[in-house]
């Protein structure tokens, strides 16, 4: 047992909070005891509300191909998720093995016995969840429902049955983590629905006593676990999207009603307490955002299709998610990489990568309707089309025009004023530092910056890595000198006490944004006191301004402290960047569609400048395009002294041709 990680864990918990987790600690050891052998009796053998037969018809045939073939893969028992492909899927996987680290948890052991964070004793659990999170049984369902191929249902069930057996009411890894219920539970609901034309269907659910079981203990369990104090951030929202999805879906309990008002209450609550006006979700993680807005939505259908819909004020609230997420994509229609990503889903129905925002605003548009301004996409994939069949709502009263600064969140882009190949597209980071106390998905980052060149990062975030598997790396990506900001006297702006816990928060302020919507030059200026608490309290003060006629960002540092400091100015480069440090700048490069494209980046010279690729001792020079991925990139970092008269200008020029 790490020792000061409960110590510190206990200091970010109010006194009631703790009263609650002792409770729940009491109720883990007595369903040691009660819960075993217990079979819950369904009182009304439910299925989900079926889709309208022409729901596949929509469908582009370029995405039913691709649908098709990562069925085959999964089918032929292959399957890549957080970048660990899995070769052992058939017929039936290993559900407690780690393929990254080859560790293989108890799958017999009391789940509240097993420790999550143990890469020892559980391996990356990550990799081990995102399995069971059953995305690739919702793909082979998929498959058959637009096929009608037999072979698909037959795969898909012989997964369910598979970690059913295996994986008996708190036995395993499987039952430690709410939110992996949740997901799995909407993850049922769509396998059901989408064999609904397969014979098998009925007694592969409703009429299995397994099946019942596994249902009615899911539901328990959320209902009696939920996240709070300090964890009431995504986890919560994914745990009651599953409960209200599956009350709504299975009315099979005695229970089920009251489970489903409870979680619907939850959820309109939650909606409202994570999301802050502007639409932003209050974790301040770009990924995040877009995970708990499926969730949100996954929770929206399953109440109109099964007769209990949200209110309209919910609908509202993921409206405005919505308009938040079509608006900070970039021309590419990437999302920003603020704070950590996990590429996590709510419904996987074609097994395919994406960009998320490019199939998630389709799904969106058809529960919320699309704003003038959104990105255009003109595609119809197979989640859009199966997920939203037969739903069409709209919310009036939306943002006329597109919004490029989000006050309550801090986030400002700075972009041309149209999108196109050679957009200029910079995201300023100067709001709050995370969500409750414990800021678990923050990172240390402060008046960072993003910058893209036609969807090209040029300045990158660059990203997350891991989670619990490696302490040191888990600290350097989410770490001052991780992101293109200013680090004083060698700390962080905020104090880790853990891979998911700051015992203090840098939050930032916008000062001043100008011409975001109009003219020659866009500019923004922060601070943040993230420093204050050091020996010699500092303030870090930046602007950032982009011209767009001459393609010129100019970024200014500067330090409100009485005392000379110690800095480091770093700058990550995107993975497709090449660099050559020259005196008093570097030249950048990188290849496109069209061909080769250039910029200058001016750095200032009262620094000395380094450049690091792929370092490990210490890590330095990557970049993580996806969790459990890094590759190489260039990382310019500048070391020196500054006063408080003391301002750095950096620059990048782009070639105009």
């Amino acid at each position: 047992m790490d020792l000061k990680w409960y110590v510190n864990r206990l200091k970010a918990m109010s006194p009631a909070e703790v009263a609650q987790r002792a409770r729940d600690e009491a109720l883990h050891q007595t369903w040691r005891f009660t819960a075993d052998g217990v079979k819950p009796a369904a009182i009304n053998p439910a299925m989900p509300a079926p889709l309208p037969e022409d729901a596949a018809r929509a469908i582009d045939p370029e995405h039913v191909e691709a649908l098709v073939a990562a069925a085959e893969r999964i089918a032929g028992g292959t399957w890549t998720a957080l970048g660990v492909t899995r070769d052992d899927l058939a017929p039936r996987p290993d559900w407690f093995w780690d393929p990254a680290t080859g560790v293989r948890s108890d799958p017999k052991r009391y789940a509240f016995d097993l420790n999550p964070r143990d890469p020892k004793t559980v391996g990356n659990v990550k990799n081990v969840w995102e399995l069971s999170r059953h995305h690739h049984v919702s793909v082979l369902a998929a498959a058959y429902h637009v096929t009608r191929d037999d072979r698909y249902a037959e795969a898909a069930a012989t997964q369910l049955r598979s970690w059913w057996h295996d994986n008996p009411f708190l036995r395993g890894i499987h039952w430690t983590s709410g939110i992996e219920l949740g997901i799995r539970l909407i993850a049922w609901i769509w396998v059901r629905r989408l064999l609904d034309p397969w014979e098998g269907a009925a007694g592969l659910f409703e009429a299995s006593e397994t099946f019942t079981s596994q249902l009615y203990w899911h539901q328990a369990y959320l209902a009696r676990f939920p996240s709070h104090g300090s964890s009431a951030n995504n986890h919560l929202i994914a745990e009651e999207a599953g409960q209200f999805a599956a009350s709504c879906a299975f009315p099979m309990f005695p229970e089920s009603a009251e489970w489903r008002e409870r979680s619907a209450a939850v959820l309109e609550r939650e909606i409202e307490l994570q999301t802050f006006p502007s639409g932003l979700n209050r974790e301040l993680a770009s990924d995040y955002h877009g995970f708990v807005t499926e969730l949100f939505l996954a929770a929206a259908i399953e109440g109109i299709r099964g007769g209990h819909p949200l209110s309209s004020g919910y609908i509202k609230t993921l409206a405005r998610m919505a308009d938040a997420g079509a608006a900070f994509v970039d021309g590419r229609m990437q999302e920003p990489r603020q704070g950590d990503g996990d590429q996590g889903l709510a419904l996987d129905l074609d097994g395919n990568p994406r960009q998320r925002w490019r199939t998630l605003l389709p799904t969106l548009d058809r529960l919320v309707g699309r704003c003038s301004w959104w990105p255009a996409t003109e595609e119809t994939d197979v989640r859009t089309a199966l997920w939203t069949a037969g739903i069409q709502r709209r919310v009036h009263g939306r943002l006329p025009v597109r919004p490029n600064v989000f006050n309550d969140a801090g986030m400002v882009i700075l972009r041309d004023l149209e999108p196109g190949p050679d957009e200029i597209w910079c995201r300023c980071d100067g709001g709050p530092f995370g969500y409750l106390s414990i800021a678990g998905h923050a990172h240390a980052d402060a008046l960072s910056v993003e910058l893209r060149h036609g969807g090209i990062e040029v300045l990158a975030d660059p990203g997350t890595f891991c989670y619990h598997v490696d302490p040191e790396w888990r600290s350097y990506f989410r770490s001052t000198r991780a992101h293109n900001t200013l680090e004083v006297a060698g700390r962080d702006q905020a104090e880790p006490a853990g891979p998911f816990n700051w015992t203090t928060h840098a939050d930032a302020e916008t000062l001043s944004v100008a011409g975001l919507d109009g003219g020659r030059h866009a500019a923004w200026s922060g601070r943040h006191e993230g420093y204050r608490r050091l020996d010699s309290p500092a303030v870090h003060h930046r602007s950032v301004v982009l011209d767009r006629h001459a393609r010129r960002l100019v970024i200014r540092d500067s330090l409100d402290a009485k005392l000379k400091q110690e800095v480091r100015l770093s700058f990550h480069l995107g993975p497709t960047i090449d660099c050559r440090l020259e005196d008093h700048g570097a030249q950048l490069s990188w290849k496109t569609d069209t061909g080769l494209r250039t910029a200058r980046l001016v750095l200032p010279d009262r620094l000395e400048w380094q450049a690091a690729r792929g370092e490990t001792s210490p890590p330095q020079g990557w970049y993580s395009p996806q969790l459990g991925a890094r590759i190489p990139a260039f990382t310019l970092f500048g070391v020196g002294i500054m006063d408080n008269a003391a301002v750095l200008e950096s620059v990048v020029e782009f070639d105009n041709e």
